[in-house]
């Protein structure tokens, strides 16, 4: 599958199997896909919650509006986003740099966070955001379905999965085999009303 057919073919599927399990070599090839996703200064502040015990998805299920495909999909990932990635150890993400790009990058990572909480967590859900297509794109070549979801109570998920006070949830994204296909699309807007040449 190439990734225009990925594109076109992935929809948000909300009946998985409960049945199916994927493999850890599967998983491994999502994530590991999942962790070339783009973030600014290479700070790589994603962080993938792997939900895999049965009682914690129970748990989860009834904070996000009870929705099935949180304990039916083969696979509930949590993406999180570490918003102060930028000042931890910040010269690892550059480690293979030249030493004088390297420490230009470090100081550019220090000016452009500090202080700007509003930037941090803005960041966070752009990265958020990405990583999640990225997700759902390679799960679709993989031949899985997805749905990402937003649909939930973030403070008490943060608490179920004890997510650390630094860091704050960016969204759900379920994986797995769909159980019956998409609906038809609900509506799809036309072109000349989505993308706009220079100004609006």
């Amino acid at each position: 599958m190439d990734v225009t057919e990925a594109i076109v073919e992935r929809r948000s599927i909300k009946q998985f199997d409960p049945s199916h399990k994927m493999t850890q070599q599967e998983i491994a090839k999502l994530m590991s896909l999942a962790m070339l996703s783009p973030t600014a200064f290479n700070i790589q502040h994603w962080r993938f919650v792997i939900v895999d015990e049965p009682a914690l998805r129970k748990e989860i299920r009834a904070v996000s509006w009870d929705q099935a495909q949180v304990e039916d999909a083969s696979l509930l990932i949590i993406l999180t986003v570490d918003l102060k990635a930028w000042e931890k150890e910040p010269a690892r993400y550059w480690e293979n740099a030249p030493e004088a790009v390297r420490d230009y990058l470090v100081n550019a990572i220090d000016g452009y966070y500090r202080g700007k909480e509003a930037i941090q967590r803005d960041e966070g859900m752009r990265s958020g955001g990405m990583a999640a297509m990225t997700l759902m794109l390679a799960a679709k070549e993989m031949g899985y379905d997805t749905c990402p979801m937003d649909g939930f109570d973030f403070e008490a998920v943060s608490k179920l999965i004890n997510l650390p006070d630094d860091h704050m949830p960016v969204m759900f994204v379920a994986v797995g085999k769909a159980l019956e296909a998409a609906r038809a699309r609900g509506g799809q807007l036309h072109m000349d009303d989505v993308v706009i040449y220079n100004k609006f």
